[in-house]
């Protein structure tokens, strides 16, 4: 990730957070989860325990949610696990946000495939709705961030908001999308290209067969 922030130990932080625990429904997610690792080894379950903590940290704050380091320290206790082991991979994976976000977190590819389809124009689309990279806006709504490829080339360029994707995207589709959101609308996900299916080819399938006719047949110079 070309932004990765992390947010010190503060006194507030632990003020806020330093008694966090599992609400009842997701203690009992927790509980499936370890469930199914063999006896000795939940710390196994770390990514999900994260994940889920970081998911009830947003819905507490009505964002897409973070991980504070008190909150991380509860989920190494539930494991048995040094805090160290945990936070070592809340830092190391992309998906666990170590700073407050904002409802939406846009996470815009910058690889080399998306560069080359447009990438810019879909973060100039952010930018023109007041986003900075690294930094959410003044009314929480919008937390922009640049990534590295999240495997969608096929459909670049693409950002992902929160859990979904956009894919196929421009300036003009890009701002739509935010429109729609601080509307309070839910946007359409996936190919924003009309007419075509997740990652098949514009136009449609194809085959090897029916495309003989728009082919050169090289057999015969061979």
């Amino acid at each position: 990730m070309a932004d990765a922030p992390q947010i010190p130990d503060e006194a507030e932080v632990r003020a806020r957070w330093g008694a966090f625990a599992w609400t009842a429904e997701n203690a009992e997610k927790a509980k499936a989860v370890i469930a199914r690792y063999p006896a000795g080894r939940q710390r196994s379950a770390v990514m999900p325990l994260l994940d889920l903590a970081q998911r009830q940290v947003g819905a507490e704050t009505q964002t897409q949610g973070w991980l504070p380091v008190p909150v991380i320290e509860y989920v190494a206790a539930a494991l048995d696990m040094p805090f160290i082991r945990a936070y070592e991979v809340a830092t190391f994976y992309t998906m666990y946000n170590l700073v407050p976000v904002g409802r939406y977190h846009v996470q815009v590819c910058g690889t080399t495939p998306c560069l080359l389809r447009g990438s810019d124009d879909v973060m100039a689309a952010c930018k023109n709705r007041g986003m900075t990279k690294g930094k959410t806006t003044p009314d929480g709504l919008f937390t922009l961030t640049e990534v590295e490829c999240m495997g969608t080339c096929t459909n670049a360029p693409m950002v992902q908001i929160n859990d979904d994707n956009y894919e196929d995207l421009d300036y003009d589709s890009m701002t739509r999308i935010l429109d729609d959101l601080a509307a309070g609308k839910t946007p359409k996900t996936g190919t924003q290209v009309p007419g075509r299916h997740t990652s098949e080819p514009e136009g449609g399938p194809t085959t090897l067969k029916e495309m003989v006719k728009a082919n050169h047949d090289y057999r015969k110079d061979w």
